[in-house]
């Protein structure tokens, strides 16, 4: 029988407990498992990062578009005692006023309820957009966005088929970015981490 000492000579690795030792191949097999466990954990944590920014934009973006809405309905659209109409079309919707946290905005036409042009939401059209920084605050209208726009806000006013006592409120609200220019034929509809809200405004009576 030989000895420990000659085994460990000969370059065989004794058995301990009945259990053999890992050998290189074996480990090798274990360590490319590893690895490419550790790369898909770290797609997935990319993916899941991703999607957890763009749910946040998304959610913003909404924010956006349900503070213009807002703004777009509480515009003066009525009948008066007398039967005469009372429309808005002189208010610049881009502005905003200054608050604890935000400068006051003035750039943009004064338009108010007016009926926008075709390509409203496609494009940016003084009058029918607004910019908003990172921290929620309005910077004003025109056509272009200035420094540090973080969503760009459009909306359309039309006539909707009922008559032209009821309009049609569109809000489309994007990260500055997504949509650059208008798409082909004018199209608008909704893209990823965007946020788009329709309403009727129809003329009060006293």
């Amino acid at each position: 029988q030989r000895s420990t000492s000659h085994l460990f000579t000969e370059g065989i690795t004794p058995r301990g407990d009945g259990e053999a030792g890992f050998s290189l191949m074996e480990a090798m097999v274990a360590t490319t498992i590893l690895a490419v466990a550790l790369v898909s954990l770290a797609d997935l944590l990319v993916y899941a990062t991703r999607a957890t920014m763009g749910s946040r934009d998304t959610t913003r973006a909404v924010i956006l578009a349900e503070q213009k809405m807002e703004q777009l309905k509480a515009l003066a659209w009525a009948t008066d005692e007398s039967g005469g109409q009372v429309s808005d079309v002189s208010t610049n919707v881009a502005g905003m006023t200054a608050s604890a946290n935000c400068a006051a905005a003035v750039t943009g036409a004064h338009v108010g309820l007016t009926p926008s042009p075709a390509g409203a939401l496609a494009s940016n059209t003084d009058g029918y957009v607004d910019y908003v920084d990172a921290h929620g605050c309005g910077l004003g209208g025109g056509a272009v966005p200035p420094a540090g726009s973080t969503f760009i806000r459009r909306w359309s006013i039309a006539a909707s088929d009922v008559g032209p006592d009821t309009l049609i409120l569109q809000v489309l609200v994007t990260r500055r970015g997504i949509r650059t220019s208008a798409p082909a034929g004018g199209a608008s509809a909704r893209m990823p981490d965007e946020a788009r809200l329709v309403s009727l405004k129809t003329r009060r009576v006293p």
